[in-house]
């Protein structure tokens, strides 16, 4: 079973008011804290988990994620909202992708990067190369549609991961005279995901748009 520990250091006994004091006095990062401890008293086979890491500081995220890893593969069934893709990408088995409400795509982290291509190009282009020609260039090479950032340098283009790659598109954008800065292989993120079925990136800011992962 997971243990939940705090510090001396950060124990209320050791902040203005001692152990005596309200739970509303404490910040934000104790408070979650403390909601995570409670729900483990019992020993939980299933536990659901709202957002756990919300206002906690770098080490207490990952205290709380090891936390979870462990009473996962203790057999305890977990079912854990949240907006931090990257969370849900470390944590969970399998991932709904919800939208406006609804769940808009299901599975694995693996399937659903793999549904936007899997792996992508970042071409990073010299400064005033030819935008139209270098899309043109690489297109041979895609598997989608290839997006360009709002400066026009950057273009991202899914694709099939191959030995020799970079270079074949490296000898392909200079044989129509553009210059690159940087070529590198990238897998797919669930950021990239959520980005592809919704058209817009997800935001921890945002109550409607968010994932949950079980």
């Amino acid at each position: 079973m997971a243990a939940l520990t705090i510090s001396a250091r950060d124990s209320p006994r050791s902040r203005r008011g001692g152990c005596g004091r309200a739970v509303k006095t404490y910040s934000g990062g104790m408070r979650r804290r403390l909601d995570l401890a409670a729900s483990l008293i019992g020993y939980p086979s299933v536990l659901f988990l709202d957002e756990p890491t919300t206002g906690l500081d770098p080490n207490a995220r990952a205290m709380t994620w090891e936390i979870v890893r462990e009473l996962a593969n203790s057999g305890t069934t977990l079912l854990l909202t949240t907006q931090y893709l990257e969370e849900a990408d470390q944590l969970a088995r399998r991932i709904a992708v919800i939208d406006g409400g609804a769940v808009i795509a299901e599975g694995t982290p693996d399937q659903l990067k793999s549904s936007v291509g899997g792996e992508h190009l970042q071409v990073v282009l010299a400064e005033g190369a030819d935008v139209e020609a270098a899309i043109v260039a690489v297109k041979p090479y895609a598997l989608g549609s290839i997006q360009p950032d709002e400066s026009g340098q950057r273009l991202t283009v899914p694709v099939t991961a191959a030995e020799g790659l970079t270079t074949r598109v490296v000898r392909a954008l200079d044989q129509v005279g553009v210059h690159v800065n940087d070529v590198t292989m990238q897998r797919a993120s669930l950021d990239d995901v959520f980005l592809s079925l919704t058209g817009h990136l997800s935001s921890s800011e945002d109550d409607s748009e968010g994932s949950e992962a079980a």
